[in-house]
């Protein structure tokens, strides 16, 4: 019996895959650790993918 395949993820077209980031805003804290933030991707939100939908928009019925 052949294993359960799972729907092919979709690579998220605005990120291309890299959905998190980290930034440094430059310089070091008093405790002298980097600042850094971490933005996301407000296409996928984060996950790198993108569900593909198989409905068409703008499609007549």
């Amino acid at each position: 019996m052949p294993p359960h395949s799972h729907p092919q993820a979709h690579l998220c077209s605005n990120c291309n895959g890299h959905a998190s980031v980290a930034i440094t805003l430059g310089g070091r804290d008093r405790h002298g650790h980097l600042r850094i933030i971490t933005a996301n991707c407000p296409a996928c939100h984060g996950t790198g993918t993108r569900r593909h939908s198989t409905a068409r928009r703008g499609a007549r019925a």
